[in-house]
């Protein structure tokens, strides 16, 4: 069994909607504060939109965990 750990970005876009940017294998512990820098630098440079249009606004973040067990199959 593997654990898999994703680091979530959620925003708002510009029609109200919640866009996500995954990013694997985080570093941990997660730091709220770089976490907040990115958001906010995602937001200013205006490098990413969503089908609801370009992000307005940082909604919150989100550590993931999976448990993954591959299955052999004969």
């Amino acid at each position: 069994m593997k654990i898999l750990k994703t680091l979530q970005l959620q925003f708002e876009n510009v029609q109200g909607g919640t866009a996500t940017v995954s990013l694997d294998n985080p570093v941990e512990p997660v730091n709220p504060a770089a976490i907040q820098l990115a958001q906010n630098a995602i937001l200013t440079q205006n490098i990413f939109n969503s089908t609801g249009g370009d992000y307005v606004k940082v909604k919150g973040a989100k550590l993931l965990e999976r448990n993954v067990t591959d299955i052999a199959l004969s």
